[in-house]
Formats: C-alpha cells, sequence, structure tokens
C-alpha cells in the first residue's frame, strides 16, 4: 500500500469514498444531501493536507485530511479525518492512514493530535484510535444524531505526539 498526497486527479476516487460515507450519515456531521462539488471542496480545503491510501495498482482505497486543529496559539494540535472504502474495510487501510498521519504529523511540528468528534457507535474506529495511543478525554451526550440508532454520544480524542 503506498499513501501519498493526493491530487485534484484523485478527485473521482476520493469522492467515490466519501461520497457513500457522507450519504450514510453514520459517522460525520456532513449534510447527507452534501454535493459532490460541495464535499470535495470540503475535503480539499486550503487549511487541509489531503493524502490517499492506494494499492499496488494504484486503486485508491482510502483518504484522509490533515490540518491544524485550531488557530494560532492552539495550531500545534493537529486534527484529521480518515475515509476508507467499502471495499477495503478490514484490510488494514484505516490503520496505516492513522500511523501515516500520526508520522506526518510528528514531521510537521505537530504536539498532539486531537480528534474533536468521533461517533460513540463507530465502534471500529474508536478501537482503532485506542489501539493507535488515543484517549478518550471527553463525552458530548446525545451530541450526534444518528440515523438509525438516535441521539448518541460524540467522544473528544487526543494523543501526544
Amino acid at each position: 500500500m503506498l499513501i501519498r498526497p493526493a491530487t485534484r486527479d484523485d478527485a473521482a476516487a476520493i469522492w467515490s469514498i466519501i461520497g457513500p460515507t457522507i450519504r450514510a450519515g453514520e459517522t460525520y456531521t456532513l449534510d447527507r444531501d452534501l454535493s459532490e462539488g460541495d464535499a470535495l471542496a470540503y475535503w480539499f480545503s486550503a487549511d487541509k493536507e489531503v493524502f490517499v491510501a492506494a494499492d499496488v495498482d494504484g486503486v485508491v482505497l482510502g483518504t484522509y485530511y490533515l490540518r491544524a486543529n485550531q488557530a494560532g496559539r492552539g495550531a500545534h494540535v493537529c486534527n484529521a479525518g480518515y475515509m476508507t472504502g467499502a471495499a477495503a474495510m478490514g484490510r488494514g487501510v484505516a490503520r496505516a492512514m492513522g500511523l501515516h498521519s500520526v508520522d506526518h504529523a510528528k514531521a510537521r511540528g505537530f504536539r498532539a493530535m486531537q480528534f474533536n468528534f468521533v461517533v460513540s457507535t463507530n465502534e471500529r474506529a474508536v478501537a482503532l484510535w485506542q489501539s493507535l495511543g488515543f484517549d478518550i478525554v471527553g463525552c458530548l451526550p446525545g451530541a450526534f444524531d444518528h440515523p438509525a440508532e438516535g441521539f448518541v454520544d460524540a467522544l473528544v480524542m487526543y494523543r501526544a505526539l
């Protein structure tokens, strides 16, 4: 697997991953009806570095972004968002992107990484982040309106780098 910076040439592949995730409405707070153009504009916004994980044939399996979590005096803590294509689930793509993002964040000089809103019902993600050294440092009770589960908690997760 190769993890590399994304280019605009990756937009269709990225949309094929983030589109279904956004439409499902189970893990991101984004509007489920977000257009392709608006979703890609969000993912590729100027404050983010975007990466893709591709197999040996160049097929994009997942994508993530990295950015400062806050401006100014909080800019030493980064934030990231990850999405994996359905066909790639269970193949270690998210773990590889997580490890890559931690290493890249360290290389960029960030001192910590914080996830502001991990939906508690996304148990695979919570377990993955914990296995990579992230702690749950906060819980936002009923902060996420899950399409099947109703109002569920959102977790704040943090790791020093």
